[in-house]
């Protein structure tokens, strides 16, 4: 008799016993250890707070370090973090922090005001050029100084009076400075750890590796296996350790969404970076509890590269952007996960909400293109659309490209690419009309309309308006609040009547989530304090 079958007649027979218990999946693990596994859709670039660029990077940045303030996940507002208190002079050009008593780094050295000047003028070397040094600009003499026009820091507008005190001049008022300086270039790095590394004006040195890492965050980091998992434990040196639940937070660049997916229902996740929008019916349907769909500080939009005929006729970038039928796209490619959205800036984006909208008129933008010589679209050449070659992107083109063609006898040819030359194109002008996002950085419509001005390193469409970039500029000097949201109103109906860019959707975070996490609440800019999420099994 064959092995296999005396196993299963012994077994039969009560002689012999097989046990089969399960296994202890990791979430389960985690659950009874205080250890949060979370899914961060991508590998770090670097754990370097004043370098990365990307969302997910900075993701992790937030638990590794701590600014000045930082950004309360359901108001958006800046709330105390390093600095307990903060206030500014009448005019509004000088601010004063006050750090909290007994500061230290995550290897026990004390963190004093000084630590954080030297990093801000490491973020602002030119010879580290650091993408986000734009961030500092508002503060007086930075950009010369980040531009190499200056080579003297000390005329920067950065003082340390004392270990505890921070002073930052202005070259015009920031009323949103402290929501500014939560982000993570303005994060502190321990300058004697980087520089031990040769780290002050180089990127990717040892300095970010596993047991050379110095942070001030209420984690640190234990762990760093690239294209694995990045491992955190609780600092007991961070300001708030003692209120901090989890023990140690763990987050899995898994890229791939639908393997995202499968590793949430196989219990090794508590919660996703993302969820495929084919898979939302079935999660909303048989476990709606476990299903998030949160709103997200976020525009998309289409770029019109107005160099480039025959979108450099406004009555055609109009007509094109009137023909969008927001409502059936999120309805149908984005199965209702979405909002339409029919201004360039978010409502209430840190309590402005534009009046300006983009209806839905096909009757008008037959007419405008009847007007600039196209009538039904004769005589338009066809005009390609770049999108990223992702889920999402390729389907609301092809939404888009069917919608134009029905109503307006426009044609697309569509061009979907890897992020990296999607990005690349925009950057050169090199498209004719591009798929686009932008997620706000702080909570104010300078985040969204300062995209736009002639000068700005992110405008991508070639499009240059001197009475938009006047009432930009003024804006900036304004420090009355009502009357500055009044000068963004203007912009954004000068801009929205221009149309270089039109608006199609906001933003969701669309992910699951396990029951047992708490204090995980919606956060529309993203940015998220791990230190109040905690762990509790139903």
């Amino acid at each position: 008799m064959p092995r296999h079958c005396l196993v299963l007649l012994l077994a039969a027979t009560g002689l012999f016993s097989v046990s089969c218990s399960r296994r202890e999946t990791a979430v389960e693990a985690g659950d009874r250890t205080q250890s949060l596994l979370v899914g961060n859709g991508a590998e770090p670039q670097d754990l370097d707070p004043q370098v990365v660029t990307v969302l997910s990077d900075q993701n992790i940045m937030m638990a590794l370090f701590d600014g000045l303030t930082a950004l309360d996940e359901q108001s958006t507002k800046p709330v105390p973090a390093a600095a307990e208190k903060w206030e500014s002079s009448a005019d509004g050009l000088a601010w004063t922090f006050h750090l909290r008593p007994q500061l230290k780094w995550s290897n026990g050295e004390p963190l004093t005001a000084a630590d954080f000047v030297a990093s801000w003028h490491r973020a602002l070397d030119p010879k580290l050029a650091a993408e986000n040094g734009w961030y500092f600009y508002s503060v007086r003499n930075a950009e010369a100084f980040n531009g190499g026009k200056i080579t003297d820091f000390g005329q920067v507008g950065f003082a340390a009076p004392d270990d505890r005190t921070l002073v930052i001049t202005l070259d015009h008022p920031t009323p949103y400075l402290p929501a500014l300086v939560s982000l993570p270039a303005w994060f502190p790095i321990n300058p004697r750890v980087v520089a031990r590394f040769d780290g002050m004006q180089k990127r990717g040195t040892p300095w970010t590796r596993a047991g050379n890492h110095v942070g001030n965050g209420p984690f640190m980091l234990k762990e760093w296996t690239p294209n694995s998992r990045i491992v955190t434990v609780k600092n007991p040196y961070h300001w708030e350790a003692a209120k901090t639940k989890l023990e140690q937070l763990t987050f899995l660049p898994l890229e791939n969404p639908g393997a995202e997916e499968r590793s949430f229902r196989a219990g090794q996740l508590h919660v996703t970076f993302f969820l495929p929008l084919d898979k939302i019916a079935a999660w909303r349907e048989h476990n709606p509890e476990q299903l998030r769909l949160d709103p997200q500080a976020q525009i998309n939009f289409l770029r019109l590269n107005v160099t480039r005929a025959p979108l450099g006729d406004v009555r055609v970038r109009r007509a094109l952007s009137l023909a969008l039928d927001r409502d059936t796209l999120v309805r149908t490619v984005l199965q209702g996960s979405r909002l339409a959205a029919g201004s360039l800036t978010p409502p209430g984006t840190g309590g402005y909400t534009a009046r300006a909208r983009v209806p839905v008129d096909f009757v008008q933008a037959r007419q405008l293109l009847v007007e600039a010589g196209f009538p039904g679209g004769k005589g338009l050449p066809e005009i390609e659309m770049q999108c990223r070659n992702d889920e999402v992107s390729p389907k609301l083109a092809e939404a888009i490209q069917a919608i134009w063609l029905k109503e307006l006898g426009v044609r697309l040819t569509l061009a979907p690419v890897e992020q990296k030359i999607w990005i690349q194109n925009q950057q050169h002008l090199d498209y004719s009309i591009s798929l686009a996002a932008w997620t706000a950085d702080f909570p104010d419509p300078v985040t969204y309309l300062g995209l736009f001005t002639g000068d700005s390193a992110y405008n991508w469409t070639g499009w240059k308006n001197a009475d938009y970039d006047h009432l930009l500029d003024e804006a900036a000097h304004t420090l009355d609040p009502v009357k500055r949201f009044e000068i963004f109103q203007q912009a954004e109906q000068l801009i929205l009547e221009q149309a270089p860019v039109a608006p199609v959707h906001l933003g969701a975070q669309t992910y699951l989530i396990d029951p047992a996490v708490k204090g995980w609440v919606p956060a529309p800019l993203v940015f998220r304090r791990y230190q109040y999420v905690y762990l509790q099994s139903p």
